[in-house]
């Protein structure tokens, strides 16, 4: 859980906080059902040479449903926390585990949202922002993600002194929150994160708010035809992190639209997404987590 030493933005952790017991009480089993249609391109990683499939990581409330992929061997490994989208840990955040640990990382992905809604029975984008998403605690879920990290040093053969974090769409505002939380984190990712967005008692900053507060260099990759992200909000934000003395690297790909790494939607774009991919793992090993 959070403590004194990572507690980096003000009200926004809050000790102690209220839980209320986990709705999903395992992972998702296939892709999510909120996808109209599968894409004949998506991707899959087997498990050779890694060990990987769902764990149960203590929380205050119970055990807290996440995926782990992690290579054979004794380690210990650095550690990336995967930050899933808006619909769950599915088969895509799976594979995006394993395909971190064929690298050489100690990959896991905790189900955020287990408390709020079962996302394994929910088909409408919508519903899930208005009845899951908006009702999850920033603290909350900052809270679960530091319990990751210490379960993944202590248990899963994780390098507490390498630790990265790599987020996708909701989660890719996550990264840039985390980041300005976890003092010891040496290195983010955010995938078209969301910039801006409503304030609320629960969610009370925004990624651009906390841009000159982040702890750790930070990527951020996004596409230009991302019809709900404004590039110039994003090219704000990382100017005011610079200005502030931070390292943020923006890329913008001008014809990917949102969502141009997720390989089973129709917004997945190839060139993209792969070369997004492996400038994440080169600034990974860049900054210490690698």
């Amino acid at each position: 859980m959070a403590n004194a030493d990572n507690a980096g933005l003000d009200g926004l952790i809050t000790s102690p906080l209220s839980r209320r017991g986990f709705v999903m009480t395992s992972l998702i089993s296939g892709l999510t059902v909120a996808t109209t249609r599968v894409e004949a391109q998506v991707i899959h990683t087997d498990a050779t040479g890694i060990e990987a499939g769902e764990v149960k990581i203590p929380a205050a409330d119970g055990p807290m449903p996440a995926y782990r992929a992690v290579p054979e061997g004794a380690g210990p490994f650095p550690i990336v926390l995967v930050i899933e989208e808006i619909f769950g840990v599915h088969d895509y955040i799976k594979d995006i585990c394993r395909r971190l640990a064929k690298a050489g990382y100690c990959a896991v992905a905790p189900e955020l949202y287990a408390r709020q809604g079962d996302l394994s029975t929910m088909t409408d984008p919508k519903i899930i922002i208005r009845d899951v998403i908006s009702k999850t605690p920033d603290a909350q879920w900052i809270g679960d993600l530091d319990a990751t990290a210490a379960w993944a040093a202590s248990a899963a053969k994780g390098d507490p002194a390498r630790l990265g974090v790599m987020g996708w769409c909701r989660g890719g505002r996550a990264a840039w929150l985390y980041a300005a939380h976890r003092r010891d984190l040496k290195a983010a990712v955010a995938w078209y994160g969301p910039i801006g967005g409503e304030r609320t008692d629960i969610q009370p900053r925004t990624a651009g708010d906390v841009a000159a507060e982040i702890h750790a260099p930070l990527l951020a990759l996004y596409g230009g035809a991302d019809t709900g992200i404004p590039p110039a909000s994003v090219e704000e934000a990382r100017d005011k992190a610079k200005q502030a003395g931070k390292t943020v690297e923006l890329v913008i790909y001008p014809d990917a639209p949102h969502g141009f790494h997720a390989d089973y939607r129709p917004s997945y774009r190839k060139e993209p997404a792969e070369d997004g991919w492996n400038r994440a793992l080169a600034f990974l090993k860049a900054h210490g987590v690698g």
